[in-house]
């Protein structure tokens, strides 16, 4: 039995260090756990009872992470999908990014303008490239569209 509980101090201890460093979701933290060589059914009431205790949190995970997305210029496709990736609930993930369709034209704009400068568009080639950057950065099509405008209409 001492074995075990040893076990469990180990295992809560690597987690506990790696929460202290970024927050994880509930998934990544046992993944990472995982990794390491701990059992599963000991990761899984390690990981239960930090997230009981209050030290692990999907949704403290999920407002840090898209903080950090939209501080890098992501979009809600890009965002959506990272959380999605790292199993956070959809209710969690939604709540956190909910902007309106002219904040996320905004951040695509600013995107934009961080990347590729003042300079208007110049010919097809050049719209069609700042289109692929902000499709890649995760902006729907139609901040896409909202933002560069028709060719030649500018934005």
């Amino acid at each position: 039995m001492e074995a075990v509980d040893e076990r469990r101090a180990i295992i809560r201890d690597a987690a506990v260090r790696l929460l202290a460093r970024r927050e994880h979701s509930r998934f990544e933290l046992a993944r990472k756990l995982g990794s390491r060589g701990h059992p599963k059914d000991l990761i899984e009431e390690i990981v239960g009872g930090l997230t009981r205790d209050g030290l692990q949190s999907d949704d403290r995970f999920a407002e840090a992470f898209v903080r950090s997305a939209l501080a890098r210029g992501q979009g809600p496709l890009k965002i959506r999908a990272g959380l999605t990736e790292r199993r956070v609930d959809s209710d969690i993930a939604s709540a956190c990014f909910d902007l309106d369709a002219d904040a996320w034209s905004e951040r695509a704009a600013t995107a934009l303008r961080k990347r590729f400068g003042p300079a208007p568009v110049e010919n097809r080639a050049d719209w069609a490239r700042r289109a692929r950057f902000l499709s890649g950065r995760g902006f729907t099509s139609d901040v896409v569209a909202k933002v560069l405008g028709s060719f030649g209409e500018g934005p």
